[in-house]
């Protein structure tokens, strides 16, 4: 078992990888205690049972640059597969400003390919490696030096069981002609927007039921001032307010710091006078917010006008589809959109790219009475009326 921890070992290793078709890759990090994820180990390895397996340290190497990596993954001669790849590669676009290309990740490929909705890495070793993974150093502290030997091995079967898993799904979407459908899948994981974080359109992810637009232009400067806070600083949101605590100080809208100490729900982090100061300011900004900059959320889709027939009628046609393809009914549509579909909505992914030919052409000619449903057994037909 190789670990590297210098540039010269790295870049002879990634000199290598170029030769090869693929090259498995997976990362150990943490982000319990910070804003971005801090990387702690990456692992690699080359095609083939015996092929070479490598353990990356860029703790123990903390001089090491990954600039051959990043040379690795704009080679375009080699495929870099990760499994479920979206945290890795937020790593990457932050770290190096760069991503994988080409790219494989089994996990959208596995559920192109029928295994289910987000199957997870360990499921496939079973089903398609026929192995076992050991657990034990599954919620280890990654940070932490040295590593055991439990640790190392458990770390590299995350890429060496990803050879085969890799080969056997290529192989299917080879077979099934599929292989479109996990490319726009991916094209939204190297899209950079994927992973830019804008402090301004931060309340959005806040959930609540208020709509009234001062209360929401309050939550809408605490946000902002909340995520460029945990963006500057390095640490997770929660450690500057937690959401509960943001709604609270949006209701109860403190001008002083007195007033800003009776806050039931801000934790004492929240307290300390940076914070404190950015928060009465941010109180402050909502407040003085103009009627026509304040935050609408737009009307939920409860309240669209659904045709509750139309949609009992998509749900069926959505499971014929998905049993017929072997692919999990949420990939293609969410019980949301068929809601939205049946209101009279058509500017979805459900009905755009592969999904429009899976599901979404036949789901449009249902809305427009031009086909029908019939039953045979257990099977579902479509009726061209």
């Amino acid at each position: 078992m190789r670990t590297i921890t210098t540039t010269e070992d790295l870049a002879s290793f990634c000199a290598a990888a170029k030769s090869q078709p693929y090259v498995t890759i997976d990362t150990e990090f943490l982000r319990e205690r910070t804003y971005w994820s801090k990387l702690c180990l990456i692992q690699m390895a080359l095609p083939g049972a015996n092929g070479d397996a490598v353990l990356v340290d860029p703790i123990e190497g903390a001089d090491m640059s990954l600039e051959p990596l990043y040379d690795l993954f704009r080679h375009q001669a080699t495929v870099k597969v990760f499994h479920a790849a979206r945290q890795d590669l937020e790593i990457f676009f932050v770290e190096g400003n760069s991503f994988p290309d080409p790219l494989f990740d089994t996990q959208i490929a596995a559920m192109v390919c029928g295994f289910g909705e987000q199957v997870g890495y360990e499921t496939l070793v079973k089903k398609i490696a026929k192995a076992n993974l050991d657990k034990t150093s599954r919620f280890t502290d990654w940070s932490r030096r040295p590593l055991t030997e439990a640790q190392k091995d458990y770390a590299l079967a995350d890429v060496t069981h990803l050879r085969v898993i890799y080969e056997f799904l290529a192989a299917q979407l080879k077979k099934n002609g599929r292989a479109d459908w996990v490319a726009e899948e991916l094209a939204i994981l190297t899209e950079p927007e994927t992973y830019t974080i804008r402090p301004d359109e931060a309340w959005m992810r806040i959930k609540t039921r208020t709509t009234s637009g001062r209360f929401l232009a309050v939550v809408k400067a605490l946000a902002r001032f909340r995520e460029a806070y945990a963006q500057t600083q390095n640490v997770p949101r929660s450690r500057v307010m937690k959401d509960d605590a943001l709604l609270e100080l949006a209701s109860t809208r403190p001008t002083t710091a007195e007033e800003l100490g009776r806050s039931r729900l801000l934790l004492r982090e929240g307290r300390k006078a940076e914070i404190a100061d950015g928060i009465l300011a941010a109180v402050k900004e909502g407040m003085e917010m103009r009627p026509e900059d304040m935050p609408r959320i737009d009307s939920p889709r409860e309240q669209l006008q659904v045709n509750p027939a139309l949609a009992d009628l998509l749900r069926v046609l959505l499971k014929a589809k998905s049993e017929s393809l072997g692919v999990a009914p949420r990939l293609i549509a969410s019980s949301a959109d068929l809601d939205a579909i049946a209101a009279g909505e058509r500017d979805l992914p459900a009905l755009g790219g592969w999904r429009r030919e899976a599901f979404g052409e036949d789901a449009i000619r249902l809305c427009r009475g031009e086909i029908a449903l019939s039953a045979k057994g257990s099977e579902v037909r479509v009726v061209q009326l």
